[in-house]
């Protein structure tokens, strides 16, 4: 069989990885990860990447959407549900704005690991290893919690698989049929937003009923595709679970279907780009403003050689304040060398603040001001944009000043859960969706008009 070189990472400069308490347990969970069925299938990658070369075409759009940081502690029924729910109300706004087909994938089933700028933190003069998410330590602050326990590796492997079949089920088993648009409204409080939603949802309604009296019953009506995604941090997690496919014969990490490289372990020469380039995924690449034009070529060159559509997203998360300064210059040299990645923003990583009582926070106009320029630098250069990445939950929390709720310093320390960095609520998710809907139809009227 061919050597993929898979394990030549081992040989490079790994950055984020924790140090494990145990070296012993270690071993014996990798070797465990080894053993156990993959949680995703080559052919299920293999549809995605059909799917996001659409996108790259301006064909479809890409909606990526769920927590900065599962736990697993919240993955119940009921959250699970309100995410996916979320994510398909968004996905009908923008497919009954935009006329495009919607690429729907979930932060979820697998992003329970998370970058740290910093291997320790301090409270009140108590110096802790920092939380990296569950899959390698408890967020609470003791010293036991704190530990680097490889054995949650395998929990968040069984959690993963628990939300998967879960997923699957909403999205095959009736949950996702469109006809019940409605349904998925219920329960949340009366908002701007719901009721344009609901707007949206009693012209599907009218839809729905001609075609059932033309006599068309089509199944992509009553099911939906819903891919899973997550950062490809930890190599105790991931290389266990990399397996050639033996239909294809190529390498698959089975942890989901699709993987990003992020910020900060996007290194050339680092082990994260290199063993990622030899897997069959498609894969993402984080881009903040300090990334260069050279720094985008090189990893295009690396991860995409063959310049296989569908193969890389370029996932810019530049600020309000930088977006429309720094991604015109990466886009033009990217269009101009003659590649073609998919590209989309996540307008929430480079928008944080902290606010006067001490909350990790973004403010919704800062999001909506980092959409509305990456639509804008994508039309000026002829480009197209091709999705969103964002961080959400399906839950009434507060965690993300403003929106029509207009929520405020004190609303979030009634309403803030969030373990690691602030998301969208529910509302303020779908006030997103009409923006990029009305920027989906602005763009597609400006090509018609050239």
């Amino acid at each position: 069989m061919q050597d993929f070189g898979l394990d030549n990472y081992r040989e490079l400069p790994a950055a984020q990885q924790p140090t494990w308490a145990d070296a012993g347990v270690l071993e014996s969970v990798r070797n465990q990860l080894g053993a156990l069925p993959p949680l995703v299938f080559a052919g299920e990658v293999d549809t995605l990447r059909t799917r996001l070369a659409q996108a790259a075409r301006g064909e479809a759009f890409l909606l990526q959407g769920g927590d900065c940081a599962e736990t697993f502690v919240d993955a119940t029924a009921d959250r699970i549900r309100n995410r996916i729910k979320t994510v398909l109300q968004m996905a009908v706004v923008l497919m009954y704005g935009s006329s495009l087909p919607v690429i729907k994938m979930g932060r979820m089933a697998g992003q329970f690991a998370k970058p740290r700028s910093s291997d320790f933190e301090t409270r009140e003069g108590v110096t802790l290893p920092a939380y990296r998410g569950d899959a390698v330590n408890s967020y609470e602050f003791t010293e036991e919690a704190r530990k680097n326990d490889a054995m949650r590796l395998l929990q968040a492997y069984n959690t993963s698989s628990s939300t998967l079949n879960l997923i699957r089920a909403f999205t095959t088993g009736g949950f996702a049929d469109l006809r019940e648009v409605h349904a998925w409204n219920r329960g949340f409080t009366d908002n701007p937003a719901n009721k344009k939603y609901e707007s949206i949802a009693g012209d599907i309604d009218r839809a729905m009923r001609f075609m059932e009296a033309c006599g068309v019953d089509s199944a992509e009506l009553r099911a939906t595709e819903f891919f899973v995604s997550h950062e490809g941090l930890l190599f105790d997690y991931e290389r266990p679970l990399t397996r050639i496919d033996s239909r294809t014969l190529f390498p698959y990490v089975t942890s989901s279907h699709f993987i990003w490289i992020g910020e900060r372990t996007r290194q050339l020469d680092g082990a994260h780009v290199d063993f990622f380039s030899r897997v069959r995924n498609p894969l993402g690449v984080k881009l903040g403003p300090t990334s260069s034009v050279d720094d985008v070529l090189r990893l295009i060159d690396k991860l995409d050689p063959e310049r296989e559509p569908g193969r890389l997203t370029l996932i810019s998360r530049m600020g309000a304040g930088k977006i429309r300064d720094e991604l015109p210059k990466l886009v033009e040299a990217v269009r101009d060398s003659g590649a073609s990645p998919l590209w989309i923003t996540d307008p929430m990583h480079g928008n944080g603040i902290t606010t006067a009582n001490g909350y990790k926070s973004r403010r919704f106009d800062d999001v909506m001001d980092e959409v509305q320029g990456f639509f804008e630098v994508h039309r000026d250069l002829g480009t197209h944009p091709g999705g969103l990445h964002v961080e959400l939950t399906g839950d009434d929390v507060a965690e993300c000043l403003g929106g029509s709720e207009q929520i405020d310093e004190a609303t979030l320390e009634q309403r803030y859960e969030s373990v690691c960095d602030p998301r969208l609520n529910h509302m303020q998710s779908l006030e997103l969706a009409f923006l990029v809907a009305e920027q989906l139809v602005e763009t597609a009227r400006r090509k018609i008009d050239s």
